[in-house]
């Protein structure tokens, strides 16, 4: 989601409101018709802001509502799963790995599953997007200008939140919910302290900071996460309810058909398209 003139945030009303579905509009049109009639929308944030619940929580508000819903997680394509977790195990993952590796996880799930089911008109929800590439690996390191190269196949976000919490808080939320601490998420291999907990709240402090910068560059939706789940909750549906005119909505579907009938649809349409254009 890109800046159409000034911050894109909840503050800005109506007309920010305005600039960003204008914006998604550009994105997804092609001579002037929609290519891609669903929408996409992202949660980003540092571990323990709450993002995945809300998510969650607006899955299951859109399904009740009749809407066909996709959901994507971050580092879950089958084509990546085996190499990081035997470089994880192994602390073999340089930071250009992780953005290398990360990028083809993204890049799978966008033409094996978003792109379909956009094209379908489904409502696709992604746990994290190219953000946590450009705040993660940014921190590790890695040149931003060539990260935002990297991703610049990603299709832009119909809208993208930030849940904001502070650093403090979202240790506490950590330390009582994770036991213990893994190696690359504590970020441990950039040498910040020998103590994981110590080392991890450094990491995301520095993970916080970036963020900041991409807010500000790709003018994310700021949600205040140490607000109730139900307050945060309803400014999330209130935001988002503006953008569902058009999304695709199927008579009592079936979670386990979601993905086959959003690619079914997806790429009959896309057949569709290709049969009515002339040749070049």
């Amino acid at each position: 989601m890109h800046s159409t003139g000034g911050e894109l945030s909840p503050a800005n009303g109506s007309l920010a409101a305005d600039g960003r579905q204008n914006a998604y509009r550009r994105a997804v049109s092609r001579d002037g018709e929609g290519a891609s009639p669903g929408r996409l929308i992202v949660v980003e944030g540092i571990d323990g802001s709450g993002k995945s619940t809300q998510l969650d929580l607006l899955r299951k508000w859109l399904v009740n509502q009749g809407y066909l819903v996709i959901f994507s997680e971050w580092n879950s394509s089958p084509i990546v799963k085996g190499i990081t977790r035997v470089g994880k195990r192994q602390q073999l993952l340089s930071p250009m790995s992780f953005s290398l590796i990360h990028a083809a996880d993204l890049a799978s799930r966008t033409y094996s599953q978003i792109l379909p089911a956009l094209q379908s008109g489904a409502v696709v929800l992604a746990d994290r997007y190219v953000y946590t590439a450009y705040a993660r690996d940014a921190v590790r390191g890695v040149n931003r200008a060539w990260l935002r190269r990297l991703y610049s196949f990603a299709v832009p976000p119909t809208l993208a939140f930030y849940f904001d919490v502070p650093l403090d808080e979202a240790m506490r939320r950590i330390t009582l919910g994770r036991p213990e601490l893994k190696f690359y998420e504590a970020g441990l291999d950039l040498g910040l302290s020998s103590d994981p907990y110590e080392s991890f709240r450094r990491f995301q402090g520095l993970i916080r900071q970036e963020y900041e910068c991409v807010v500000s560059e790709y003018g994310l939706l700021r949600l205040d996460a140490t607000e109730s789940l139900i307050h945060q909750q309803q400014r999330m549906r209130e935001m988002v309810r503006p953008y569902l005119e058009g999304a695709l909505r199927l008579p009592n579907p079936s979670p386990a058909d979601s993905l086959h009938a959003a690619g079914r649809i997806g790429h009959q349409q896309s057949e569709s398209r290709e049969l009515a254009e002339p040749d070049e």
